[in-house]
């Protein structure tokens, strides 16, 4: 419990931002040792995204890392004043590409329970030339809660329900954290807050059949490959992730398969991993830290 305290206490004194990856919630579920160290996996891949009858350059990072999360608040436990806290694997993924003359940034954040892989908090914002949208999903019981911000006027500011089946954000933390948990067969989707945002389509559960097996293909290297595939007729639409079957089931891309917004001719949007480090990068916002960039390629 001193040590606890005394990590408590640095952190507040170094970062607030700085994640507790120290608490019994965390350490108690059976992840891989590298969760365990303080540090975050960030991952950096090239990116093609099918976007306007034509498929654009540009890169994704994500950013993996456990931290304590309150339940009830769903946000952060900064001040460890709450019972109501447990261990969360978190994935942030930034997205950024260019359409033309102006670019797109989209980011997402997925909190899921490291011990029942039950997700209970989704956002995402997307930025481009036009304007802005958000999109927050909030776990309540077997259902989510769903805001959408928007500068479209069809899609205004709006709040809704809807049941909590299988989040399309949520699998890349599945996959990481038991990937047993990933249904097959026919099952019920909600499809990715990027996809929705990018699709301009209501926000609903979909149809759809998943399967998984050994990856074979071209695009995606590593070790002992595994896929796991979801697809949705109704959206003409395939979504695959290859990830290595290791203790670490590290993601080494993805492939989103449909039509384009105008000539519906399906195209492929596909990430490939370049570069992946573990770093405590809370702590490396200094100038000289900036180099670190150039060496995660950014």
């Amino acid at each position: 419990m001193r040590i606890l305290l005394f990590i408590f206490l640095i952190s507040l004194l170094s970062c607030q931002e700085q994640p507790t990856v120290l608490s019994e919630s965390i350490t108690s579920a059976q992840l891989p040792q590298e969760w365990y160290k303080g540090d975050a996996e960030i991952s950096v891949y090239e990116l093609q995204q099918n976007r306007y009858n034509a498929i654009h350059p540009g890169q994704v990072v994500t950013v993996f890392v456990t931290e304590d999360f309150l339940t009830d608040k769903q946000v952060k436990n900064d001040n460890y004043t709450s019972d109501n806290s447990t261990g969360v694997l978190k994935m942030n993924r930034i997205k950024r590409f260019t359409t033309g003359i102006y670019d797109y940034s989209i980011f997402s954040s997925v909190f899921t329970n490291v011990k029942k892989s039950k997700t209970y908090k989704v956002t995402t914002s997307s930025q481009d030339w036009c304007g802005q949208s958000y999109m927050q999903l909030n776990r309540d019981r077997n259902n989510y809660k769903v805001q959408v911000r928007s500068y479209f006027e069809n899609e205004g500011d709006t709040e809704s329900k809807v049941k909590a089946v299988l989040a399309e954000d949520e699998i890349p933390n599945l996959i990481r954290l038991d990937t047993k948990s990933l249904p097959l067969g026919d099952i019920e989707l909600l499809p990715s807050t990027e996809y929705t945002r990018l699709k301009h389509i209501k926000f609903d559960i979909l149809k759809g059949k998943a399967s998984t097996g050994i990856y074979v293909g071209t695009n995606f290297t590593g070790n002992t490959l595994r896929y796991y595939t979801i697809e949705i007729p109704t959206e003409r639409r395939a979504i695959t992730y290859v990830y290595e079957d290791t203790d670490m089931k590290k993601i080494v891309g993805w492939t989103d398969t449909y039509p384009s917004a105008f000539d519906k001719k399906p195209r492929t949007t596909i990430a490939k991993l370049k570069f992946q480090k573990w770093l405590p990068y809370w702590n490396m916002n200094g100038l000289d830290d900036a180099d670190i960039r150039n060496e995660l390629g950014i």
